[in-house]
């Protein structure tokens, strides 16, 4: 008798668990998939294994999508996905859904707290009120110097590398933006150019390859699985040192200010992100707290650091392997600089018009984010005419978007640089590196401003060449990718530099 109630008692749940959940299964039939999908893992056997294997799998779903005309469906484990690689049906849900999916950011937040590109929307909004004006072309203007002091600093440091065999020019474009972001946001000089280990910058860098292990893969997602396995020791442990870091900064900044208001002095110099969020957010009890100013100040570093560094290493290993696309913006260069050694400003910037198209397509087939998760709130009818319902999650596929051929042609695979002079977007939507519509990211400029201002002074003084020994037929070929947080290079961004006159 036992065992008969306890079947009935199971098959009822089984029932009513997928009458709940019957519209989810309406979608996951009228728009296909495409890809083996396992019971109880679905398709999240596709993210496991290294960085690669997540990358590969990425790209899989966001081929998959263009094949079924921009849309098609995964489970992570019972989860349902939409994964969307047409711009009609990503803008869309940009403008309806702003709400970003729990499953992956909630572990972001762990380390960054409620930063804002990270937090729920009734803490986001409020707090994206008083960081939008912050980012004003203005504002990000005031940061050139630093960028190309910064800048000026690599390319000395690039020197001993000239001539001498292929090496990863990573490490130097890391530390570069870098000592740029933490000059600009804390107004602090970390130096990580020239020292060879910084307790803070390696502890970051071990927080973002940890979250992102956790954020594809479901089976790490459970607290009670994660805090008895070997990670979360190393993991509590470097957002510690990050924490008290960050804490130390914003206390001197108060204090700082403090003095300067009792004194009657006024500002003087570059005002950091740390100073304009203090100004912006009001003072007293209506001004950030301490909390709220280190979560806002880790999302710029966090966002400006390796963002700018993945997109001006992936331009850099792109200028090695097109050098009739590097002599272009090399004589660009020479147009604005001639062959003075003064410095990048802000004003040269806009004259840059070449080396920016060269940045937009290295942005487009090596988006530093390649894709965005939200979650669905409210009913959306998608042009198609399908109706996306609450409970399902959506993966924006930007890494999809940017190579949709419906969109960018037949050579939508290709490095073209000139197809941004040629003809403006067949849509809004088909590019968005940094994302759009409400939740898009703020730092857009100031990341713009950072790639050119490096790229330039990288190509004023050196010639970048691919590898030595590199077969000459693989040199226009895609380059190989790996995910961890951050779309990255497999090859850690091998170069030759040859320095120029």
């Amino acid at each position: 008798m036992f065992w008969q109630l306890l079947l009935i008692s199971v098959a009822t749940w089984i029932f009513y668990y997928r009458w709940q959940r019957r519209r989810l299964y309406k979608i996951a039939k009228a728009i296909p998939s495409g890809v083996q999908s396992y019971p109880v893992v679905g398709h999240a056997y596709l993210l496991s294994g290294n960085d690669e294997d997540r990358m590969r799998g990425l790209q899989i779903f966001g081929r998959k999508a263009i094949e079924n005309g921009g849309l098609s469906t995964l489970w992570m484990m019972n989860t349902l996905y939409v994964n969307v690689a047409d711009p009609r049906a990503a803008e869309t849900i940009a403008k309806a859904c702003v709400q970003k999916d729990e499953n992956t950011v909630k572990f972001i937040r762990t380390v960054i707290g409620n930063g804002s590109i990270f937090a729920r929307v009734h803490i986001w909004r409020p707090r994206r009120k008083i960081l939008a004006p912050i980012f004003s072309l203005k504002n990000m203007h005031q940061f050139v110097p630093v960028f190309n002091k910064q800048s000026v600093i690599m390319t000395k440091l690039l020197a001993p590398m000239a001539e001498t065999g292929d090496f990863s020019i990573w490490k130097y474009i890391t530390t570069y933006t870098f000592d740029a972001v933490c000059e600009t946001t804390l107004d602090i000089q970390m130096n990580a150019q020239s020292k060879p280990h910084v307790p803070f910058l390696t502890a970051f860098d071990s927080l973002l390859g940890l979250v992102a292990q956790r954020c594809s893969t479901p089976w790490l997602y459970p607290d009670f699985v994660y805090k008895n396995l070997a990670y979360y020791k190393q993991f509590v442990e470097a957002r510690q040192l990050v924490w008290d870091f960050m804490d130390e900064v914003v206390q001197r900044k108060r204090r700082e200010q403090k003095t300067r208001e009792q004194e009657g002095k006024e500002a003087s110099g570059m005002r950091t992100f740390l100073d304009m969020m203090i100004e912006r957010s009001g003072k007293g009890d209506k001004g950030y707290t301490d909390l709220e100013l280190r979560e806002e100040a880790m999302v710029i570093i966090f966002a400006g650091t390796d963002t700018s560094a993945v997109g001006a290493a992936f331009t850099t290993v792109m200028l090695s392997r097109y050098p009739e696309v590097q002599e272009k913006v090399y004589q660009e260069l020479q147009d604005v600089f001639g062959n003075s050694e003064r410095p990048v400003t802000a004003e040269d910037l806009p004259n840059l018009k070449y080396l920016e198209v060269v940045i937009k397509e290295c942005l487009r087939l090596y988006t530093p984010v390649p894709i965005i998760t939200k979650e669905i709130e409210e009913d959306v009818q998608l042009h198609t005419g399908d109706t996306l319902v609450y409970g399902t999650k959506i993966v924006i596929n930007i890494w999809g978007l940017h190579r949709n051929p419906r969109y960018w042609g037949e050579d939508a695979e290709q490095f073209r640089p000139e197809r941004f002079l040629e003809a403006p977007l067949v849509h809004p939507s088909q590019y968005q590196p940094f994302s759009q519509f409400a939740r898009n990211c703020l730092g857009l400029n100031y990341a713009m401003n950072s790639m050119k201002t490096v790229i330039a002074n990288l190509c004023r003084r050196y010639k970048i060449l691919p590898p030595q020994n590199m077969d000459p037929m693989k040199l226009k070929e895609p380059l190989p990718l790996k995910y961890s947080i951050m779309m990255k290079h497999v090859d850690d961004y091998v170069v030759r530099l040859v320095k120029r006159g």
